[in-house]
């Protein structure tokens, strides 16, 4: 059974999942999909072309697909995407994407905290926690499992690879590789998140092989390309290790030391 508080506002043209829980003052705009037994708590806006998907929890005060903010928006339709069984806290702001890439997607089980802020075209990986007032701004991508700590600031088009744990206030302008942990202003890499790695159930061979490759790559007095082809012949390369050479092998932005 669906719930819509007497003081909540919903759009005709919105869409209502079964088992839906709309709290005081909560506003649903136009063009807005809410999945099953999704709540949206007093306050929280729905403003318009968003897709909320089943399980959904949406904070007092949070603001979901409003306006991107970039001076190139005129007004085209672009979405957000939230996946199912997130936690979106007080006061977090999600835009929609732009003509550029069309939405800002939030994949699944990923815990949004208070105050943060996802910009147009994020894309966020399934169970990504992002903690309480970091700011993501337009086209970050976070692979899933990642973890980015709070009051961070993430530049534009940046990228933060798979379990990598990003630490509290850090400014991040280059990719942080996944598996890593990266802290600092301006960010830079403290080996792997062993604890992530550890909780993450990666077998201890696996994790030995990847201190090894990262080694290669950052303790070593050889530049960096160097490194990752003495890492491709002297390690163990499964996917993983390969997914973290193939990340810094790849990025655009670069990584950080």
């Amino acid at each position: 059974m669906t719930t819509i508080h007497p003081t909540a506002l919903v759009d005709p043209t919105a869409t209502l999942g079964v088992g839906v829980i709309i709290g005081p003052w909560a506003m649903v705009g136009p063009g807005v999909e809410v999945g099953d037994r999704t709540e949206l708590h007093p306050r929280a806006t729905i403003e318009r072309n968003t897709r909320l998907g089943a399980d959904v929890r949406v904070g007092v005060g949070a603001v979901v697909g409003g306006d991107p903010q970039d001076r190139k928006f005129r007004g085209e339709e672009t979405w957000v995407e939230i996946g199912e069984g997130t936690v979106i806290r007080e006061y977090a702001t999600i835009n929609r994407g732009t003509a550029a890439a069309g939405v800002t997607r939030v994949g699944r089980g990923c815990f949004i905290m208070s105050y943060v802020h996802l910009a147009h075209d994020c894309q966020i990986g399934d169970e990504v926690t992002i903690a309480n007032a970091s700011q993501l701004a337009g086209h970050v991508t976070i692979h899933p499992r990642a973890t980015i700590s709070g009051l961070c600031a993430l530049h534009q088009f940046v990228t933060v690879g798979r379990l990598a744990f990003v630490g509290g206030a850090s400014r991040v302008s280059q990719d942080v590789p996944p598996f890593v942990t990266a802290v600092g202003n301006p960010v830079a890499l403290y080996g792997l998140n062993t604890v992530g790695l550890q909780r993450a159930g990666m077998a201890p061979d696996v994790v030995a092989a990847l201190k090894k490759a990262y080694r290669f790559c950052f303790n070593s007095d050889v530049p960096l390309s160097q490194g990752i082809a003495r890492a491709r012949g002297e390690v163990p390369v499964g996917e993983v290790v390969s997914e973290f050479l193939d990340f810094v092998e790849q990025t655009e932005r670069g990584v950080p030391a």
